[in-house]
């Protein structure tokens, strides 16, 4: 059984802190690596260490994501260094900045505002972010334009639903969701007949294919609705999926290496009989 871990106390844990300040503080003058970044040669490998750290969250491995967890800080850290170099802020500012906000968006805690629940709590979270910028700022304007499409379609639905644009039940999405369904499947025949179609014009099957493009996206957009109003976080969902599958195809390859074969030499009936194998193995 794995011994449970002992918090430290909150010197302690300022301690450390500080220890991880005063080995940057030498790093940034002494390591001529850490000397010559930047905001910007060190905003691609913060994407990563994200990255990581969302894959380590997911597999619920506690050892790398106190691991992840640390990169992550460090790079906190180094943009908070950076800023204080250009005298325009420190670690301090950002701590101070961050505690003002969480205590402005929580007057349930910190006031006299009535949250029972965290919906409750994330609707006052959303109105509050609107009120910090005057009130004049869109709805869905807080959503960076950088996320991934299926995180962006997720947080543009529950921004607007914060707002009063929502399905009124989960049931009702269902009709829409037949509905694209449809939608996309007359694209998809119209763009298979054109395909096999040798009268068909390269225009034509542009034309064909933008529109599939389209109904693919109100597809995704309409299942992701679906998945949102019954409390499934789809960009999870899917990563467990690609998991799952990645999973499954590893076993196909390694029974075909068992038989001296790459997996291409396999056929589909072959491919289909070891994965249906894979279902049943102790990982899964």
């Amino acid at each position: 059984m794995q011994q449970k871990h002992k918090a430290h106390t909150r010197e302690e844990k300022l301690q450390a802190l500080g220890r991880v300040i005063d080995v940057l503080d030498t790093l940034r003058v002494k390591c001529p690596w850490d000397a010559k970044q930047t905001n910007e040669s060190l905003r691609p490998n913060t994407i990563e260490e994200v990255y990581e750290l969302c894959e380590a969250l997911i597999n619920e491995d506690n050892s790398e994501i106190r691991k992840e967890l640390g990169d992550v800080l460090l790079h906190v850290l180094f943009y908070a260094k950076i800023g204080e170099e250009k005298e325009a802020f420190d670690i301090a500012d950002v701590c101070d900045s961050l505690a003002e906000k969480l205590i402005f968006r929580h007057p349930h805690i910190y006031g006299n505002v009535q949250a029972d629940t965290a919906e409750k709590v994330t609707q006052n979270w959303e109105e509050l972010k609107l009120r910090e910028k005057g009130g004049n700022r869109s709805v869905l304007a807080g959503v960076p334009a950088t996320l991934p499409a299926l995180n962006k379609a997720y947080r543009i639905q529950e921004k607007a639903a914060h707002a009063g644009f929502d399905w009124k039940d989960a049931a009702d999405v269902w009709a829409k969701m037949h509905e694209e369904t449809g939608e996309f499947s007359v694209e998809a025949e119209k763009v298979r007949a054109l395909r096999n179609n040798p009268a068909a014009t390269p225009q034509e099957l542009q034309e064909a294919q933008e529109h599939l493009e389209m109904e693919t996206g109100d597809l995704f957009f309409t299942l992701v609705n679906v998945s949102r109003l019954y409390g499934v976080i789809p960009e999870n969902a899917l990563e467990k999926c690609n998991k799952k599958f990645i999973r499954r195809f590893n076993y196909i390859e390694e029974c075909a290496r068992k038989e001296g074969k790459h997996v291409k030499d396999l056929t589909l009936d072959q491919m289909e009989q070891y994965w249906q194998q894979a279902k049943h193995q102790p990982q899964e």
